[in-house]
C-alpha cells in the first residue's frame, strides 16, 4: 500500500466517522422533538432542509446535471423506501429506548446479503446464511421474548431495516449508471415531496427551540449522506463497513447524555451479536466476488 493511497483510505474513514456521529446526532434530536412534535412536520423538516442543504453543497457545481436522471422510475422508488424506513424508525424512537431501536436496525446488512439473492439472483453462501441466522438470534436477545423491550413496537425497527435493505437494493442496481450527487438528491426530492402532501394533517407551529432542532435534524441528515458519499470517494464499501458500527457507540453515548437511558448487558451482547452478524455478512460478501471476479478472469 502506497502512502497515498493509506492517505486516501484514513481520510475516507475520518469521512465515514463524521458522517456517523451526524445520524446518530439526527436521531438523539428525532427522538427529543417526537415527544411533542407530530411526526408528519417533523419528517417533512428533515427533507426540507436536507434538499436545502444538497441545493447549496451541490447546484453551484453541478447546475442541472443534478437533477438529470435516465433512471426516474428506479429514483422514485428508492426515495419512497427512504421515507417508509424513516417513518417506521421514527415510530421506534416513540416506543424503544434509541440505542436498541438503533442496534435492532442495524440487520439491515443482513437482510441486503438475504434479499440480494432473490432479488439480484446473487447465490447466498451457507457463510451468509449463517450471518442472517445470527442477525436474527442478536435480535431476539435484544428484545428477549417475556422482556421489557418485546412488545409490538419492536417490529418498527425491524420494518426499518427491512425497508432499508430495499432501499440498499435499488441503490446497487443504480450504481454506476447516475451520477452519486443525482441520486442523493433525488433521495431528498422525493422525501420532500411525499411529506408535503401529508403536511396539512400534520402541521403544528413549532415552538423556536422545536423550530431549531428540526433544522439540525434536516443539516445532520443532509450533510451526513454527503459525507458519507465522500467517504467512498476515498476508501472501498469494503474498508469502510466496520466503521459503520461506531454509531452504535454514538447511539448509546448520546441516549445516556441526553435520556439517561442505557441498555442493560442483554441489550449489550445482542448489540454485539448484530454487529459481528453484519460484519460477517460484508466480508463474505466482499470474499465472494472476489472469488466470482477471479472465476470470470481466469482463462476457460
Amino acid at each position: 500500500m502506497t502512502d497515498a493511497h493509506h492517505r486516501h483510505m484514513l481520510r475516507g474513514i475520518g469521512l465515514l466517522l463524521a458522517a456517523v456521529f451526524m445520524f446518530s446526532s439526527m436521531d438523539t434530536l428525532a427522538k427529543y422533538v417526537l415527544q411533542s412534535y407530530p411526526m408528519g412536520g417533523l419528517m417533512w423538516a428533515r427533507y426540507m432542509v436536507h434538499m436545502t442543504v444538497m441545493l447549496l453543497l451541490l447546484w453551484p457545481r453541478m447546475g442541472l446535471g443534478l437533477v438529470r436522471t435516465r433512471n426516474p422510475g428506479l429514483q422514485i422508488l428508492r426515495g419512497l423506501l427512504l421515507v417508509a424506513s424513516t417513518m417506521f424508525f421514527y415510530f421506534a424512537l416513540r416506543h424503544l429506548p434509541l440505542a436498541e431501536a438503533a442496534a435492532i436496525s442495524f440487520i439491515g446488512p443482513v437482510l441486503t446479503t438475504l434479499l440480494a439473492g432473490w432479488v439480484l439472483k446473487e447465490h447466498a453462501s451457507a457463510r451468509q446464511w449463517f450471518a442472517v441466522v445470527l442477525g436474527f438470534a442478536g435480535v431476539l436477545i435484544i428484545v428477549r421474548p417475556g422482556g421489557g423491550l418485546f412488545t409490538p413496537a419492536a417490529v418498527f425497527p425491524l420494518c426499518t431495516a427491512l425497508l432499508f435493505s430495499c432501499y440498499q437494493i435499488v441503490t446497487r442496481k443504480l450504481s454506476g449508471r447516475e451520477h452519486p450527487y443525482t441520486t442523493l438528491f433525488y433521495t431528498a426530492l422525493v422525501g420532500g415531496a411525499v411529506t408535503t402532501l401529508a403536511l396539512p394533517w400534520s402541521w403544528q407551529e413549532p415552538t423556536w427551540l422545536q423550530a431549531l432542532f428540526m433544522v439540525g435534524i434536516g443539516v445532520f441528515g443532509g450533510y451526513g449522506h454527503y459525507l458519507l458519499i465522500r467517504a467512498m470517494d476515498h476508501a472501498s464499501p469494503t474498508t469502510l463497513a466496520p466503521f459503520v458500527y461506531s454509531q452504535l457507540v454514538w447511539s448509546t453515548l448520546l441516549a445516556y447524555l441526553v435520556f439517561r437511558e442505557f441498555p442493560d448487558r442483554g441489550s449489550l451482547i445482542g448489540m454485539a451479536v448484530v454487529v459481528a452478524a453484519g460484519l460477517l455478512a460484508v466480508n463474505w460478501e466482499h470474499m465472494r466476488r472476489k472469488s466470482d471476479t477471479a472465476d470470470q478472469a481466469a482463462p476457460h
